[in-house]
């Protein structure tokens, strides 16, 4: 199960997500590998690491330096292949290459036998790092902020996903969405999740993500909400979600 993480809008919950399913996936004993397709490096971050002070990171992949294999980092119960700041580079190095949207998807192949989940954590654009998640996913998880106007920007990514499904990749296919910053206390969060529902017709999955300060100061820390605020209905709703991926998986 290869699942890109999309969204070219920022600070919907993006990196929260990835991390977070990783991490809830891995309790439930999955082997899971996380790849971080955003040149900020907050993924790799939130998992711990130091994206300046990395030997190497996914742009050295890209530009044939190194296989994937020799950058995968492991932190805690995840794999991870890093980012950092050269990765905005990457993007200019693969616009110059023939078959550039492959690129992570010939990365990755030789690792997807020693992993059951791949989560990839794509930039907030939808530029070719983003093509290139997408082309090397088998699904997409919209991550979506509860908010006025969060969904405006669904419509052109679901473009991009019929674009990629055309030219790069045709058996991509659109898990549904993660409603994520919801506050059940206003009619606002309920009214965002049923447009999407109704305006795009891709399922909203189950349950929805609350609102929390406990995301905010999880990263500090290098951990996920799961360790560090394990009994939060933040933690709580992920587990709910990865476990709904896990059994459809084995189903």
């Amino acid at each position: 199960m290869v699942v890109a993480i999309a969204n070219q809008k920022g600070g919907v919950a993006k990196t929260t997500t990835v991390h977070t399913l990783g991490a809830a996936l891995a309790e439930l004993g999955e082997r899971v590998l996380l790849v971080d397709l955003d040149p900020q490096a907050c993924l790799s971050y939130s998992v711990g690491l130091d994206p300046d002070a990395l030997v190497a990171s996914l742009h050295d992949v890209f530009v044939g330096r190194m296989k994937a294999a020799d950058v995968v980092v492991t932190a805690g119960t995840l794999d991870i292949l890093p980012a950092s700041i050269d990765l905005a580079g990457s993007e200019v190095h693969l616009l110059t290459k023939t078959g550039r949207e492959h690129a992570l998807a010939r990365a990755l192949e030789p690792l997807l036998k020693d992993y059951d989940a791949v989560l990839i954590d794509c930039p907030p654009s939808l530029g070719i790092l983003t093509i290139n998640g997408l082309t090397a996913a088998n699904e997409v998880l919209i991550p979506l902020q509860c908010e006025t106007l969060s969904h405006r920007g669904v419509g052109q990514l679901l473009e991009t996903i019929e674009d990629v499904r055309a030219f790069t990749n045709p058996d991509l296919s659109v898990r549904g969405v993660v409603a994520t910053m919801y506050d059940s206390r206003t009619r606002l969060g309920r009214e965002v999740i049923e447009d999407v529902r109704t305006r795009y017709g891709i399922p909203v999955l189950d349950p929805p993500v609350p609102k929390s300060i406990r995301f905010a100061e999880a990263p500090a820390q290098g951990r996920s909400i799961l360790e560090h605020a394990p009994k939060s209905r933040g933690a709580d709703a992920y587990r709910a979600i990865a476990a709904a991926l896990h059994d459809r998986r084995l189903a």
